[in-house]
């Protein structure tokens, strides 16, 4: 068990002043059967009218419209949270977990995925889910090399294998792809993980009810410093900022992680 201390940071410069910015945002975490949000406070400039819902997966949204002219705009959210992994899994919030056992065009397989899964099943055999699951995160682990620029928001977990290298993105978006094809329910996650950096993504699985989660970027089970934030079928689901504005101008997302133990 872990009591930590977050602090989330996003924002967005624009080449000139936009406005009427209508958003849409993902990044406050909700308490869940692993983790209790004690504390949870977000401050957004600038200032618009505010509200808060959630999404057909059960995900906090905030939702506003920025009207004044504005070349910069800021989320803050602060906030502690306890987490305990060995306390019971998050309940399902459906019991039905059939939407994630079906590819989307993010994770569906190709050539690649499918020889990285058949050298998997040569060492899995007929090992429970979970154990397939260590083996599957730690064959996407050694298939890629982190390194930043080379994918987007867009690269599919077949060309990101292709490749050999990306981010936390691709490394999930392979493990989903490979749980699906071996019919095992799997969804994206995105979250906060202890240290200072960007937000970060792993994948989560359902084995008889209960939901487990494993990084395959850092090669391990979920641990008490992953704070989860969203999930959904891929990374379109749990996208962090979406939204409209009036102007031409460009636009560049910064995200700035902070989780330190209390």
């Amino acid at each position: 068990m872990k009591t930590l201390r977050f602090h989330y940071h996003m924002e967005l410069a624009f080449s000139e002043p936009v406005h009427s910015h209508v958003y849409t945002l993902k990044c406050l975490p909700k308490t869940t059967g692993t983790q209790r949000i004690e504390t949870c406070a977000y401050r957004i400039s600038p200032e618009s009218s505010v509200r808060e819902g959630a999404d057909s997966f059960g995900n906090r949204m905030l939702y506003g419209k920025a009207e004044e002219a504005h070349s910069l705009f800021q989320v803050d959210v602060n906030g502690t949270a306890v987490t305990d992994i060995t306390a019971s899994c998050e309940e399902q919030e459906a019991t039905d977990c059939s939407v994630y056992r079906y590819q989307t065009p993010l994770t569906r397989p190709g050539e690649r995925i499918g020889e990285l899964l058949a050298r998997c099943r040569e060492r899995t055999g007929e090992l429970p889910p979970a154990d397939r699951l260590r083996v599957y995160t730690e064959a996407v682990h050694e298939s890629l090399r982190y390194e930043k620029g080379v994918t987007d928001i867009g690269t599919s977990a077949e060309d990101a294998l292709a490749l050999g290298r990306g981010v936390c993105q691709d490394y999930s978006h392979i493990l989903l792809s490979l749980c699906r094809a071996d019919r095992i329910p799997a969804r994206y996650v995105v979250g906060m993980l202890l240290g200072e950096g960007e937000s970060h993504a792993w994948v989560e699985v359902c084995d008889g009810g209960r939901w487990q989660g494993f990084d395959p970027t850092n090669n391990v089970p979920v641990e008490d410093g992953h704070i989860k934030i969203s999930h959904g079928r891929d990374y379109r689901d749990c996208s962090i900022n979406r939204g409209v504005f009036t102007g031409q101008a460009r636009q560049r997302q910064t995200i700035l992680v902070e989780v330190t133990p209390v």
